[in-house]
């Protein structure tokens, strides 16, 4: 591995190599344009569209606001640069389309301005590319220019096909390229470029390369706190310490986003204030509750969108969010009006006899589709809008607890077809019933959900063994949980528990690495009684190994 040369005074000044009629905030000053935000909603392949980055900055307050920054999903360079119809499916910054280069003043808010960067509700914004050409590279990032506030490398993607591609964390070998896809940017755009790497095997390697990057012009560096091969049911703990390690030794005005362990909202100070970064970036927890950037109501001011149990943890409610999902896309996407739906329910809202059933009389619903008429006339309307190709995905996510206890839902939902909105209005419905009859049950019985939150799959014996354990995730579990109506993290296993439950299996090199370690160690009482904290954990929760996410589409 060769590191490429730069001359040192483009890491300290790398404005000095623009011409002077076109100068540009870069680095810090850059980043305070934008108002300095702390929290960064990431680039996930086809998981942080329009609608999605609307849902979660509707939970941010307009004092708030200016705090979130929110990336595109990743795009494809090549691909992005060859026909106007993947641009269109990709980015709709205008109602026509990009059929050829934008003029640098199309992006500002005009007539035809419409959805990806619109400055009025989609800013700030960086588009994100990944590539492994900079010619290609810079013709994309001259589509998006007008439309953003700044282009970003992708430098962090572990997945296969970014093996087979030859581009994103599998560029990390050959730093003569990562240089000049960064550079090519930042000579030749009206707006910064950034980039997003993932860590490398030492403190050493990874600084090294981090400069690298700067070197080449990045205003911004994200930093993933895990290694190319942490992935899937490999992920793992992101390593906070290796990126304090970054900002220890790299010049104090490079602004850091630190990436990984941001499972909720507290976990964003805390990363703030352990990694010295300056923002903090959020994926997966971002997926299961786009509230993870704001701060939750006071106590009493609850309305009918949060949920606060009698213990006082709460969340914003599935069915809530999913009203707000589906609103925005009314809104901006479909242009049209929402249909008129009645009050989410609230327990004032009835009265709960000495018998505990509540006089509002709840229609059934089997789960189907309104008509089958319906679902023939929307299979001929097949939709390429890259925000309704994305809502099964995204709300699978979202309603993974409630799902995975009311099956009628999950598979509702299955049956969803991209564009056709009365499907998903059905399972609206069908999550309306069923977030109803939980919080009347939490009402009757509170006692079940709040002793489940606390003690129910913990050993008083082994609690505190199994919170000081770095090899569980029993302890993180136990902080997220909520209600099965309420939205909430996914902990992934740790890899040792994942092999506990079968859902990862070890290559046979691994399997007689470990079988050597493992030789003189003697049985648990874990594993003598068949099962671990982790896996009786998921089964309270109906998640058996099948049930396990696979690698998502969340990349980087």
């Amino acid at each position: 591995m060769e590191r490429c040369k730069a001359p040192e005074s483009k890491l300290v000044n790398t404005s000095k190599n623009l011409p002077v009629t076109n100068m540009k905030k870069t680095g810090r000053a850059f980043y305070e344009s934008l108002g300095s935000p702390k929290m960064v909603l990431a680039p996930m392949v086809d998981q942080s569209e329009f609608a999605w980055r609307m849902l979660t900055r509707s939970f941010m307050t307009p004092n708030s606001a200016k705090d979130l920054l929110a990336y595109t999903p990743m795009i494809h360079s090549r691909m992005f640069i060859e026909t106007p119809k993947f641009r269109d499916h990709h980015f709709q910054p205008t109602r026509s389309g990009l059929a050829s280069l934008p003029t640098k003043e199309a992006g500002a808010l005009q007539p035809h301005t419409y959805l990806d960067g619109n400055p009025s509700i989609d800013r700030p914004l960086i588009v994100q590319f990944c590539a492994n050409n900079p010619d290609e590279l810079l013709e994309a990032a001259r589509y998006v220019e007008p439309f953003c506030d700044a282009v970003d490398l992708n430098l962090g993607c572990p997945q296969g096909i970014a093996r087979k591609g030859h581009y994103g964390a599998f560029l990390q070998e050959d730093w003569e390229l990562v240089y000049k896809l960064v550079n090519v940017l930042h000579e030749n755009l009206s707006v910064p470029v950034t980039a997003k790497i993932r860590i490398l095997q030492t403190r050493e390697k990874t600084l090294e390369y981090a400069r690298t990057v700067l070197a080449a012009g990045a205003s911004i560096l994200t930093v993933h706190g895990r290694q190319r091969d942490q992935k899937g049911h490999k992920t793992g703990l992101a390593d906070w310490s290796m990126l304090r390690y970054l900002r220890d030794n790299l010049p104090p005005d490079t602004v850091i986003f630190a990436n990984g362990n941001i499972l909720r909202q507290e976990d964003i100070s805390r990363c703030l204030e352990q990694t010295g970064a300056d923002g903090v970036m959020s994926a997966e927890g971002n997926l299961y509750d786009p509230s993870i950037f704001s701060e939750p109501p006071a106590v009493g001011n609850e309305g009918r969108e949060y949920w606060r149990g009698k213990n006082g943890r709460g969340g914003y409610r599935m069915d809530a969010v999913f009203r707000r999902y589906m609103d925005i896309l009314y809104l901006y996407v479909l242009e049209k009006h929402s249909p008129k739906r009645k009050p989410l329910f609230i327990p004032s809202d009835t009265q709960i006899d000495s018998d505990g059933v509540g006089e509002t009389k709840l229609e059934k619903d089997d789960g189907q589709p309104p008509s089958k008429r319906q679902k023939r006339d929307d299979k001929q309307q097949k939709t390429t809008s890259p925000n309704l190709l994305s809502m099964q995905a995204h709300l699978f996510h979202l309603l993974r607890p409630l799902v995975a206890k009311h099956t009628n839902v999950r598979d509702a939902l299955a049956r969803c077809r991209a564009g056709d909105i009365p499907a998903f209005e059905n399972v609206l419905s069908l999550v309306e019933q069923a977030v109803h009859e939980g919080i009347l049950e939490y009402e009757r019985h509170p006692e079940i959900y709040d002793n489940a939150l606390d003690d129910r799959v913990f050993k008083a014996e082994k609690k505190e063994e199994v919170e000081r354990s770095e090899e569980s995730s029993v302890a993180a579990v136990r902080a997220c949980r909520r209600p099965w109506w309420v939205c909430q993290p996914y902990v992934r296993p740790l890899p040792k528990e994942a092999l506990e439950k079968g859902s990862l299996t070890l290559s046979k090199k691994e399997k007689k690495k470990s079988d050597e370690e493992c030789r003189d160690t003697n049985a648990t009482d874990e594993e003598l009684e068949g099962r671990s904290e982790r896996e009786r954990l998921d089964q309270v929760d109906n998640m058996d190994k099948s049930q396990i996410p696979r690698e998502g589409m969340v990349c980087g």
